[in-house]
């Protein structure tokens, strides 16, 4: 099944439903190929969303038969310098980096392949759900490109061994083995892939904007530290969410409760 957003003009559409907006990359007869204008565009929409209030998750999806194809080769072909090519990779680096940054969950959503810069993506996103005919590849080595750029995010998802294995082969796995490797959360039938989503989605999105902000930043903070620092960041981030008036107002209502489920017992 296709993904398709109503309007279909421009190369990222937007749509908002509540406290969940959906990106989609749209260049379906490309398979949504990262040209440097549509970095541009993801890139601009993910400053905007960083500053949303009311935003509680993200999806990122691709329109068409495929979630994406990585860069664009016929763009990437005509760059004649190496400077002109390491503004390219810094761009996308830089949208990388703003979705780790966004202080709510991104999720991917992933049908067809997720080749290259399209795979960096997938492991960038918090989450990654697939329909279960999904294929994945850092298959830059099979043009003479090693996947460096895309590199950073597969080692942060998968054992080491079995990332360097696909960086250097560049063959393709299948959506189970993705989840196996644990690159992707979850696998579901092509025709299930939005019900998913939409619970998947509608789970985060129910939940205190404060405590995902805090929660998030610290989650990937930490990974970077020793034990004894990790445990004192994540101490003084918990005890600055336990003063945020989400935290007090939840902890209230759920000690109410069990309270009154307590006198109903007895």
């Amino acid at each position: 099944m296709a993904h398709e957003v109503k309007d279909a003009e421009g190369l990222l559409l937007s749509e908002r439903r509540g406290a969940i907006v959906t990106l989609c990359l749209n260049r379906p007869q490309e398979l949504n190929a990262l040209s440097q204008a549509l970095l541009l565009e993801l890139d601009t929409a993910l400053e905007v969303l960083a500053a949303d209030a009311e935003l509680r998750c993200v999806i990122l999806s691709g329109s068409g038969r495929a979630f994406c194809a990585g860069h664009d080769l016929l763009e990437m072909q005509a760059l004649s310098t190496a400077q002109a090519a390491r503004e390219l990779f810094d761009l996308c680096s830089r949208v990388m980096q703003r979705i780790r940054a966004l202080p709510v969950p991104v999720i991917a959503r992933v049908q067809g392949v997720a080749t290259a810069a399209g795979c960096q993506l997938v492991g960038t996103c918090d989450l990654a759900i697939a329909a279960d005919t999904a294929r994945f590849a850092v298959s830059g080595i099979n043009v003479g490109l090693f996947c460096a750029t895309p590199a950073v995010a597969l080692t942060r998802n998968i054992a080491t061994k079995r990332a360097f294995d696909l960086l250097v082969t560049g063959r393709f796995i299948d959506a189970p083995t993705a989840c196996e490797y644990g690159l992707i959360n979850e696998v579901v039938p092509e025709s299930e892939l939005d019900a998913a989503l939409a619970r998947k989605a509608g789970e985060i999105a129910s939940k205190s904007r404060e405590a995902l902000r805090h929660g998030k930043a610290l989650f990937y903070r930490q990974q970077g530290l020793d034990l004894a620092a990790a445990y004192a960041e994540a101490a003084t981030v918990m005890a600055r969410n336990l003063m945020e008036s989400d935290a007090a107002s939840g902890i209230e209502s759920f000690l109410a409760r069990r309270s009154a489920s307590s006198g109903n017992r007895s």
